[in-house]
C-alpha cells in the first residue's frame, strides 16, 4: 500500500515554501482555526505540566466527565464511561474504523482523511454524493441502493459517516436529510459516525441543528475536539461519545488506542477538561470566533460569486466550496494550479475530497486571512467589523484581483503574475 502525505498538509508545506521564496500567496488551503490560544487554557496547561504519567487509556476521568456534561447540555444525556479520549478526533476516527471494521459510506465530497484512513485499515469507502445544496451527509435517496449493491457483491458494509457542519463545503445537512439517513441506517443496520467538530462554530446559531444521536442514539457515535472551536489544533485532543450498550465497541476502541497512542497527553487533558466545562470566558471566545469565521467566509463567498462561481453560502466553520467550471479552464487540478502559480491564491482541489476531477470545484479555507501575527488575529477576533481591518481588507482585495484576472483568462487576456510578497506591518 502506498501512503501519501495528506493533501491539506502537503499544500500547507508547498505554500510555506513559496512564501519563504518571496512569493505572495494568499493561503486559503489549510483548515486551521487561525486564532490565538485563550490565556485561561495556557494557564491550565502550564499548571498541569508536571503531570507526566500515562493515565487511563480511555482518558482522565475529569475529561470524560466534562465531555459528558458538554453533550448532556446539548440534550444528549451521556455516561462518562462511554466517552473515549484521544490525541485529536482524527486519531479517534481512525481507531473507530479499525474497531468497527467493514466498509463505510462517505459523503462526496468529504474531508480528505476519511477515505485515506479507510484505505489504511483495508476498508473500501462507498462515496455517495450529498443532496444538492447540502454537504456533509450522503444523499439518503442514494445510500440504500449503494449499500445493497455493495453487499450483493459480497462486501461487508457496517457504517456511514456524516460531518455536521461540513468540511469541505461549509454547509449543514438539514434535519430532514438526517432523519431520512437515520431511517436507512436502522433499515440496513449501519452504525453512524457523526463528526461534529464544527458544531459550535455554526455561523447562525438559530439554524436548526439535528445530530443523528438525537434520533438514533443507539447507533450513533459522535466525535469532536477543540481544534476548531478553540483553535487548539496543535494540542491534539479529541473525544468520542459511544452509544449506550456499545460495550464490545468500547472494548475494541480501547484495545486499538492502547496499541497506537496509549493515552492522550496528560497536561492537555487537564486543559481540555476545563474547556469542555464551558466556562463563561471560553464560551465568549467561541462566540467571537463564530462571528469572525462567518463574516470572513461570507466576504470570501461574495468574491467568488462576483466572477460567477456557483457555491451555496457557507453556514459553518471556515470553508466554502465554489465551482469554477463555467470558466472552462479544466478540472479541479488545473484550476488549482492556475490559481496558485499565476494568481497567488492557494486552495485545495475538489478531487482531493473524492469529488469528480473533471469538475473545477475547490475547497477554500478562510481562517488564515485573519492576520500574520497573534496581535493581528486577536484584533480581528475582537473587532466589531473585522472586514475593515487593513490586513483583512488587503487580503480580500488581493483575492478579488486574482479572481477577476482568472475570470478574464477565457477571453484571451494575458495572465500576469502577482508581485512578490511584501510583509504587512503589525497593526495594534
Amino acid at each position: 500500500m502506498t501512503v501519501t502525505l495528506s493533501a491539506t498538509l502537503a499544500a500547507n508545506e508547498d505554500i510555506d515554501r513559496r512564501r519563504r521564496a518571496g512569493e505572495r500567496v494568499l493561503h486559503l488551503a489549510f483548515g486551521e482555526a487561525g486564532l490565538p490560544v485563550h490565556p485561561a487554557l495556557r494557564d491550565r496547561l502550564a499548571a498541569a505540566s508536571e503531570r507526566n504519567g500515562y493515565g487511563p487509556v480511555a482518558g482522565a476521568s475529569e475529561l470524560r466527565t466534562a465531555a459528558a456534561g458538554y453533550w448532556t447540555r446539548r440534550g444528549l444525556n451521556t455516561d462518562p464511561e462511554l466517552v473515549v479520549c484521544g490525541p485529536g478526533s482524527k486519531s479517534l476516527l481512525y481507531g473507530l474504523l479499525l474497531a468497527i471494521g467493514g466498509d463505510i459510506v462517505l459523503p462526496m465530497p468529504s474531508w480528505v482523511s476519511y477515505a485515506a484512513q479507510a484505505d489504511l485499515v483495508g476498508s473500501r469507502p462507498i462515496l455517495v454524493p450529498a443532496p444538492p445544496g447540502e454537504g456533509g451527509a450522503p444523499d439518503p435517496d442514494l445510500v440504500a441502493a449503494a449499500v445493497r449493491r455493495a453487499r450483493a457483491q459480497g462486501r461487508t458494509v457496517n457504517s456511514l459517516l456524516v460531518t455536521l457542519p461540513d468540511n469541505p463545503t461549509g454547509r449543514l445537512a438539514g434535519p430532514e436529510t438526517i432523519g431520512r439517513l437515520v431511517e436507512i441506517a436502522r433499515e440496513l443496520d449501519l452504525l453512524i459516525i457523526s463528526d461534529e467538530i464544527y458544531r459550535d462554530i455554526i455561523h447562525d446559531p438559530d439554524v436548526p441543528y439535528t445530530s443523528p444521536a438525537d434520533l438514533a442514539p443507539e447507533r450513533t457515535i459522535i466525535t469532536t475536539g477543540l481544534s476548531k472551536s478553540l483553535a487548539l489544533g496543535g494540542w491534539r485532543i479529541g473525544v468520542a461519545r459511544l452509544p449506550a450498550g456499545a460495550h464490545a465497541l468500547h472494548r475494541s476502541l480501547l484495545a486499538v488506542a492502547s496499541e497506537i497512542w496509549s493515552a492522550p497527553a496528560a497536561p492537555v487533558q487537564e486543559a481540555a477538561a476545563y474547556a469542555f466545562g464551558e466556562p463563561s470566558e471560553l464560551s465568549e471566545r467561541i462566540e467571537r470566533s463564530r462571528r469572525l469565521h462567518g463574516a470572513v467566509a461570507r466576504a470570501v463567498h461574495e468574491r467568488f460569486a462576483e466572477i460567477g462561481a456557483a457555491a451555496p453560502p457557507p453556514q459553518g466553520g471556515f470553508y466554502l466550496y465554489p465551482d469554477l467550471s463555467h470558466l472552462r479552464l479544466g478540472g479541479s487540478a488545473e484550476i488549482t494550479k492556475i490559481l496558485l502559480e499565476e494568481h497567488g491564491i492557494g486552495v485545495l482541489p475538489g478531487h482531493a475530497f473524492g469529488d469528480d476531477p473533471a469538475a473545477a470545484r475547490v475547497r477554500v479555507a478562510v481562517s488564515l486571512l485573519y492576520g500574520d501575527t497573534a496581535e493581528e488575529r486577536l484584533t480581528a477576533l475582537n473587532s466589531a467589523d473585522p472586514l475593515q481591518l487593513p490586513w483583512i481588507s488587503a487580503n480580500l482585495d488581493f483575492l478579488s484581483r486574482g479572481l477577476k484576472e482568472l475570470a478574464v483568462v477565457r477571453h484571451g487576456v494575458v495572465r500576469e503574475r502577482q508581485p512578490a510578497f511584501v510583509p504587512t506591518p503589525c497593526h495594534s
